[in-house]
């Protein structure tokens, strides 16, 4: 007769996690085990019994303190309470993060208490012991980062639920049945969450927009926009209102203005452009300098302050640029058609005008506003192409017009010397330390439809340094006229890069042979410059390039000036785009404000307003970057039978992320999708190892890989595992 299986022992149930909480929760009160037994609602024998067990072995383990025989008590250390955000992982838990502390606080998921992804929060900190990583609980929230989202319905009977595929958000929202509006079972709806009542596990929301069918391209790029809260279209009265300005060219208003029309002057811009911020003009001085205005359309002579048409460019506060369609921040009629620096038109712009001699030094400078007359409009490629050749013949596969036509001499005169002098430019801001970040775009082809039928990539070459060399000069010396006036301002400001970032960077490019020096702020900066020369062309290139830019602090807005680390300036501000950026519009106003003799301005608003531009412009980046990842599903969609060469991009326990070289589209490829081996992840080699090859599969390896799976709503590739690059 076999043996008899023992019962498995029932567990001992312990209270010492909640015992904790209790005493942590009231630092420095005593309590005996009666008083713990009745807050936990606990009065038979055997519970009691436990507590006092589990008291005497947390006092043993130095957790909490026995003040007097059967008193137990939670020491303060410092603060019970804080306030800061939250920051939500993708698998339900998250960490508070606030200024005053250290480091990070870990919340599990029970802990968070209805809050969400950048809620503004209160949370209590348990007692932080050593070794242990500190743990909180989010005691109320105070302020809702968002609430709306979008998602996919789905109805039941009496009510419905909204799915996000937002991985940081971890609920559903529940939609009661007379709160769906028009939609329809798996639609994508833009929902509001009304109330999260205390005992429901989902907030309760209401459906405000129907967005469509999911996998649909106008349904997805229209649901980037509603997830960031960005709009689709202008208000009726705002483009009403925009209809009835005035735009017309007035001598009356020309007469207070610099007269600059007779000056040669053109434009350089990517040929599908519709709005043209910025020109050049350029005249030769009788001294053997050069007179050059950088001419900024006069956005805020027609943007008027107060305006129902300004509150709404400052709530847009920049245009967003999506793959296939540009969300301006002003209406057209302004965007494209009087603000535009269109060929062979007159216009009023503020413009920036520099004496500069043959070594590039501004030897004079000037700033006001200006009339000019746009002698003629180039695309890059024509520019790039009259630099390259000195030619003045466009040939017609590069020409915007679609004809072969010649450019007269002044003009082609005018575009190499000012190529002379941005190289100058460019040289002297590398020497003081800029950080040259020429990163790989990628854009597609697309066809009537908005399908993506190919990709390409746009390098920065000889015309766009050009334009960029003195845009960035007009905006450096702006900004330096009124920082050295020491009037309120609002500065483009870029801090140091983080050190740990650079240290993790630092292990992740050792893989390659690459090294950063760090043992001084201009070697740091000197070692990045020449790690990006060095990778360019490299397979890893868009990996490496990608991570400097995250090892990199975010650039954004402020009254308070700490120079600009990146660009290598003292000094920098935002002037030349007011069309597509509001900072420009408000740098405009002070700046022609300051040239009247006015006071320096109030900068606690100015500063709040720096912080909204900011924030839009974080906003406006990701809905841009969603776009790309979206087309390049779709565009991975049409070639599911196709084998691709990917470099692997980033390593993790669950599987490879995987770049495909020639589209720069970024997949995963699952652990478990990996046949030829068991594969585990090993964290310092930031490699998976074979548990019977030990062959390893680390960053930088090439492989082979077909489309799996195109995910359309996520906007998320996986990929099948074929076979190494050998």
């Amino acid at each position: 007769m076999g043996k008899r299986l023992r019962k498995p022992l029932k567990k001992e149930k312990t209270y010492s996690e909640k015992i904790v909480k209790i005493l942590s929760q009231n630092a420095n009160k005593v309590y005996n085990y009666k008083q713990i037994a009745a807050i936990l609602d606990l009065d038979d024998t055997q519970s009691r019994n436990q507590i006092i067990k589990d008291l005497k072995i947390l006092a043993a383990q130095k957790t909490i303190i026995e003040s007097e025989p059967g008193k137990y008590l939670v020491k303060a250390i410092s603060q019970d309470y804080y306030e800061g955000k939250i920051d939500m992982t993708g698998r339900k838990t998250a960490y508070f993060v606030c200024p005053d502390l250290e480091e990070d606080v870990f919340i599990p998921t029970n802990n968070l208490n209805r809050a969400l992804d950048k809620d503004t929060v209160k949370v209590y900190i348990y007692n932080r012991r050593k070794g242990r990583r500190p743990e909180g609980e989010v005691i109320e929230v105070i302020e809702r980062n968002k609430t709306d989202f979008v998602g996919v319905i789905d109805i039941q009977k009496n009510f419905s639920f909204v799915s996000t595929a937002n991985p940081k958000m971890y609920t559903d929202i529940f939609i009661p049945k007379d709160k769906i509006g028009e939609a329809e079972q798996g639609d994508v709806v833009l929902v509001h969450i009304e109330d999260w009542p205390k005992r429901a596990d989902s907030p309760f929301g209401k459906v405000i927009k129907v967005l469509g069918k999911p996998g649909e391209h106008n349904t997805e790029i229209h649901a980037i926009l509603a997830e960031y809260g960005l709009p689709s279209e202008f208000p009726i009265e705002v483009e009403t209102y925009a209809q009835k300005i005035d735009t017309s060219i007035q001598a009356s208003e020309i007469a207070k203005r610099r007269d600059m029309r007779d000056t040669l002057t053109f434009t350089i811009d990517p040929k599908d452009a519709k709005d043209f911020d910025d020109a050049l003009s350029f005249k030769k001085l009788e001294n053997g300098n050069y007179e050059i205005g950088i001419h900024i359309a006069d956005v805020s002579f027609y943007l008027e302050e107060g305006t129902i048409l300004d509150d709404e460019a400052y709530q847009r506060a920049t245009s967003v640029y999506l793959v296939d369609r540009v969300v301006p921040m002003l209406p057209e009629v302004l965007s494209n058609f009087a603000c535009s620096l269109r060929p062979q038109e007159e216009k009023y712009t503020f413009s920036a005008v520099f004496e500069i001699n043959e070594k590039a030094q501004v030897v004079n400078q000037w700033f006001g506003r200006t009339v000019i007359f746009s002698d003629q409009r180039f695309a890059y490629e024509e520019a790039q192409y009259i630099i390259e050749t000195k030619n003045n013949t466009i040939p017609q596969e590069i020409s915007i017009t679609g004809e072969s036509y010649q450019v007269s001499a002044p003009i082609v005169e005018a575009t190499l010397k000012l190529q002379e002098l941005a190289k100058i430019l460019r040289r002297n801001r590398m020497n003081e330390g800029a950080i040259s970040f020429d990163k790989v775009e990628v854009k597609f082809n697309l066809d009537q439809e908005g399908e993506p039928a190919g990709v390409y990539f746009k390098i920065s070459k000889d015309a766009n340094h050009l334009i960029e060399e003195f845009m960035l000069l007009a905006n450096r010396k702006v900004a330096e006229f009124i920082g050295k006036q020491k009037k309120t301002f609002i500065y483009r400001i870029h801090d140091e890069p983080n050190e740990d970032k650079l240290i993790a960077m630092q292990t992740v490019i050792a893989k390659f042979g690459y090294k950063i020096d760090f043992r001084n702020k201009g070697d740091i900066s000197k070692s990045l410059n020449n790690l990006l020369t060095e990778v360019v062309g490299t397979k890893e290139q868009n990996l490496i390039d990608t991570l400097a830019i995250r090892s990199m602090s975010k650039a954004k807005y402020s009254t308070d000036n700490i120079g600009h680390y990146g660009l290598a300036f003292d000094y920098y501000s935002h002037f030349t785009s007011p069309i597509r950026r509001y900072p420009d519009v408000m740098v405009h106003r002070l700046l022609q404000f300051y040239l009247d003799g006015g006071k320096s301005a109030d900068e606690e608003s100015y500063e709040a307003k720096c912080l909204h531009s900011s924030t839009m412009e974080g906003l406006a980046t990701n809905a841009e970057r969603d776009s790309i990842k979206y087309m390049q599903v779709k565009y991975m969609q049409n070639h599911q039978d196709q084998e691709f060469l990917g470099v692997i991009s980033g390593v993790t326990e669950w599987g490879i992320y995987v770049e495909i070289i020639e589209n720069k589209c970024e997949g995963m490829v699952r652990i478990r999708d990996i046949k030829e081996d068991y594969y585990t992840f090993d964290e310092k080699q930031y490699a998976l190892v074979g548990a019977t090859s030990h062959g390893l599969l680390q960053l930088g390896d090439e492989i082979y890989v077909k489309v799996k799976n195109a995910d359309l709503v996520k906007k998320q590739l996986d990929f099948h595992f074929i076979r190494r690059n050998e």
